[in-house]
């Protein structure tokens, strides 16, 4: 069972070693010093982008530099401070440097090539395997496994991490991330068995065609629209809201992270096509009023600005393939209506399929509609895999949490460039909120600063409840100090998280700490470290804790997690 969200699990703190300043809470603060000066801290962070330049064949573009690059954001021209660029998986100045008269070898086994050209860890891959077996049908989905399954072996990195997520009206990890995509590919053969559930809307909705087609009165009919337009609206909710999950779950992992999404299609207005028919056949407007509350274009805007801010491309699969007019006709036959029928079967064609093209292109990505062989297009996918720049600015603000809209140009006429269109600047909190609950799901660990992590013997308290000791030792030479008159002064906030393994999780809560050192003790404290206890409250079984560290003053992080078992 995967899940991701909050439940009765409660993280309680109970007690503090060392002062804590509620000043601190902010994101960008003035720190008062002895002499009466302020020192002020500013969260800014860098925005990377993914982009991915082609000809109008679609066929890679390489050799670009940062100066035929142009960024905007919210219209307005920055700077790029950050400029990285990959062929054929090689980062380019090793590439030029190391083999400068060697051509690309698509050819040469992957693991060859990446012995030999290892990328940096901030842009390894992080793919999740996304099939929807609620909206679509197992003939679909199993005819795209079989060329998944080429895909994985042969495309994707080792030095990549791969997940395996169903979503059976809710989501289910079937395989956790490795860096072995055979797994992968393996456990496709095990989901070929499962049920798939979207074929229960094909009879339903026949059978509604072929009541317009023999109905003399729409009001006799248009209870019907609407009950399963409803139920559709309430279906596509719990969809969209388990994809959120998985977009936001890897949010705070390192590198680059894109979902392969595959279904048969997302209504973006359900009943969309039934109403049009009314329309037509009864002449009357009101159903086209009345479709437009169930019009989920907002939701789908939703989604993919929380996959922009998270850092995520969706590539989308329709798993139906190549689409033909039909569907009405046989229902709407016996009353001539072959206009009408291809009509209402384009509506609702164009209803499944703008959400998959949307969520592709808002945020970079591809998708692999209209084709019975996804093979061609998983090969495009491979190619934004293995070739790519990546672009990075610092914005002028920090932690707005506001939404920005973002267009890069390259300034080579003719050329084509792909990219997430926007991101939201996270405010620190949200920021180190997502890698702790990163770190709890997925065992994701970083530690530059050093921070310690003890766990001591949980104490029952009642009934299946027990306080947890938490020991936190925050490095003190690791830090960033602001010398005062008398002292030196710290500014860290640490952040709390605990997972049962049922998949429940607690919220992530902030603590702001404010570390006085006098300057006669100094040197012998920068050998130590700063204890911080707190207790957490859980209930009895196994869990995992994790807790990440924010150096305001140096803007650095670190990540440490423990497994307790509580209880017997």
């Amino acid at each position: 069972m995967f899940r991701c969200r909050g439940s009765s699990l409660s993280l309680l703190l109970l007690l503090v070693i060392g002062p804590a300043s509620p000043g601190l809470a902010q994101e960008t603060e003035e720190a008062a010093a002895g002499d009466g000066t302020y020192v002020e801290t500013v969260d800014v962070t860098v925005v990377n982008l993914d982009v991915y330049v082609t000809d109008k064949k679609g066929v890679p573009i390489t050799g670009l530099t940062r100066d035929d690059f142009e960024i905007f954001e919210n219209r307005r021209p920055v700077p790029i401070s950050n400029f990285f660029a990959v062929e054929n998986r090689r980062p380019v100045e090793i590439a030029s440097q190391v083999m400068p008269a060697e051509p690309s070898a698509p050819d040469v086994p992957m693991g060859i090539q990446e012995e030999r050209f290892a990328l940096p860890d901030d842009q390894r891959l992080s793919l999740v395997i996304y099939v929807d077996n609620f909206n679509i049908r197992p003939f679909n989905r199993n005819r795209v496994f079989r060329r998944l399954r080429d895909f994985l072996v042969e495309k994707v990195s080792k030095h990549d991490q791969v997940m395996l997520v169903t979503y059976d009206r809710s989501l289910h990890m079937r395989h956790e991330f490795t860096s072995d995509p055979t797994l992968i590919a393996s456990e496709l053969f095990e989901l070929e068995e499962l049920a798939a559930f979207g074929v229960h809307w094909d009879s339903e909705r026949r059978d509604i065609l072929r009541d317009i087609n023999d109905s003399d009165s729409i009001a006799a009919i248009s209870w019907r629209v609407r009950q399963f337009s409803e139920s559709g609206y309430n279906d596509l909710s719990f969809s969209i809201q388990a994809i959120k999950e998985i977009v936001t779950s890897v949010a705070g992992l390192p590198g680059r992270k894109a979902v392969i999404y595959i279904s048969d299609g997302l209504q973006m207005l359900p009943g969309e096509d039934l109403y049009y028919a009314l329309h037509r056949k009864f002449g009357d407007s009101s159903p086209l009023t009345e479709m437009r509350q169930f019009d989920a274009s907002r939701s789908f805007q939703e989604l993919t600005a929380l996959a922009n801010s998270s850092g995520v491309t969706f590539y989308t699969i329709d798993a139906a393939g190549l689409r033909t007019m039909g569907g009405a006709s046989v229902e709407m036959n016996n009353a001539g209506e072959a206009g009408l029928a291809s009509y209402v079967d384009s509506v609702y064609i164009q209803s499944l399929q703008s959400p998959l093209r949307m969520m592709a292109e808002d945020t970079g990505g591809r998708a692999i509609i209209n084709t019975n062989d996804v093979g061609s297009g998983l090969e495009k996918v491979a190619s934004d895999f293995a070739t790519y720049y990546s672009l990075g600015y610092t914005p002028s603000h920090g932690g707005t949490g506001r939404y920005y809209k973002i267009e890069v140009k390259v300034k080579r006429k003719g050329l084509r460039v792909r990219h997430r269109n926007g991101y939201r600047d996270k405010p620190l909190l949200t920021r180190m909120s997502d890698t702790t609950r990163a770190s709890l799901l997925y065992g994701y660990e970083h530690n530059p600063m050093g921070l310690v992590l003890r766990i001591g013997e949980p104490q029952a308290v009642e009934k299946d409840l027990f306080n947890v000791p938490v020991l936190v030792g925050i490095p003190l030479g690791k830090i960033t100090l602001l010398p005062l008159e008398e002292s030196q002064e710290g500014k860290v906030k640490l952040y709390f998280g605990a997972l049962d393994d049922g998949g429940d999780m607690s919220e992530i809560s902030e603590v702001p700490l404010s570390i006085q050192i006098p300057n006669a003790e100094l040197e012998e404290a920068m050998e130590g470290f700063y204890p911080y206890q707190t207790q957490l409250r859980m209930r009895s079984g196994p869990h995992r804790v994790t807790v990440g560290l924010w150096d305001v003053l140096g803007a650095e992080g670190s990540f440490a997690s423990k497994s307790v078992r509580v209880g017997s």
